[in-house]
């Protein structure tokens, strides 16, 4: 007799689980909503006190350099493909290089949507290519890839914020907060490659202490077993394939580089005088802005007025910065167009084939990406 009221508790239970979560959801749509009209408002305000006429005569003296900086926009995004084609560890040549390449701007367009679109654009890429690219090479492949160009990253803002606290007229609040948070780079950098060396299981006992707080233990405990798997497969890639690991981080080294040579361009054209350090320098301090601009969708407004910001520390008018932003943000739109097209394009074939493909049914772990 007892069974119906062990019945009807566990389906209270489910219903109060769905309803918990659909209101989380709705939150986490409004924040992020909240966050880019916020950003919107920021952007319109700095346009309008800068004014458009003068951004457009900034925008004028960069001329034929914004053609050059879209084309080093499309130079990167192959630099990603390459580094990523090299990371699956599978025979890839059965996928043309043009297909992986439209696979990447389709990931990175939707990236542009800020932490969530990274996470959609990853498994949207694995999607497209799972008719060649089994998924046990591709998710390990995007995650190790995400990694390695990550820590790239950390360690050019690592750098930018450096060379800041060095020589920047830093206020004491300001330069004590640079410090902490340069100091917590560095550990956080050294505790990787430690871990990387003796293969400790960092990430996946991270998300086991983060998984005791009972606000995020069931969906960490959902993430787990991708965790692990891409964290096995990350320890495996540099042990057994030492000569690909160090090319793929390379390649991404190098994608860093043209980033730098992206502001050194633009600077150069607008006439302002800017060395390939400074360059690299105000390359270092935009990661911190795009850090901290993680959540708002886009970045939009944030990462304009965080280039302000930046280019005042170079003594730098703060029209140069928001032109600068402005112009970067033009290339990053041009590129994400094109991968929205290359969605629209590729999505068709890849139906059709899918019936004939062995990876076909519906994965547990493109779900929990």
């Amino acid at each position: 007799m007892a069974t119906p009221q062990i019945t009807n508790d566990h389906s209270v239970a489910a219903t109060l689980e769905s309803s918990r979560r659909g209101v989380n959801s709705v939150a986490r749509f409004s924040f992020r909503f909240f966050a880019a009209l916020l950003g919107l408002a920021l952007l319109t305000t700095l346009v309008l006190r800068t004014g458009p006429q003068t951004i457009w005569n900034q925008v004028h003296k960069v001329g034929f350099g914004l053609v050059l900086v879209i084309l080093l926009g499309g130079l990167a995004h192959l630099i990603r493909t390459w580094s990523w084609r090299l990371i699956v560890g599978y025979d890839i040549t059965a996928v043309p290089w043009s297909r992986s390449f439209a696979a990447c701007l389709v990931s990175e367009a939707l990236g542009q949507l800020g932490v969530g679109g990274k996470v959609l654009g990853e498994g949207m890429r694995i999607s497209l290519l799972r008719s060649a690219v089994p998924l046990t090479n591709a998710i390990p492949a995007s995650a190790i890839d995400g990694g390695i160009h990550l820590v790239t990253s950390l360690i050019v803002m690592l750098s930018g914020i450096t060379v800041t606290l060095l020589l920047a007229p830093l206020s004491g609040m300001w330069r004590n907060s640079a410090l902490m948070f340069a100091f917590a780079v560095i550990a956080v950098l050294i505790l990787v490659f430690v871990s990387i060396v003796k293969r400790w299981a960092l990430m996946g006992n991270a998300a086991r202490a983060i998984a005791r707080v009972p606000r995020f233990h069931n969906w960490i405990a959902r993430k787990l077993p991708v965790i692990d798997s891409s964290e096995q497969n990350l320890l495996d890639f540099l042990h057994k394939a030492p000569a690909r690991f160090c090319a793929a981080f390379l390649l991404n080294f190098l994608w860093q580089a043209i980033t730098i040579l992206e502001i050194y361009i633009i600077l150069r054209f607008m006439g302002t005088h800017i060395t390939v350090l400074g360059a690299s320098v105000m390359e270092g301090l935009t990661k911190l802005i795009n850090l901290v601009g993680a959540f708002n969708p886009g970045n939009v407004g944030t990462y304009e007025g965080g280039n302000m910001l930046i280019t005042k520390l170079f003594s730098v008018a703060g029209t140069v910065g928001l032109t600068l932003a402005l112009c970067r943000r033009a290339c990053v739109l041009f590129w994400a167009s094109i991968g929205a097209i290359c969605l629209m394009l590729m999505r068709t074939p890849n139906e059709q084939h899918r019936k004939h493909d062995v990876n076909s049914d519906p994965s547990p772990e493109i779900a929990q990406l």
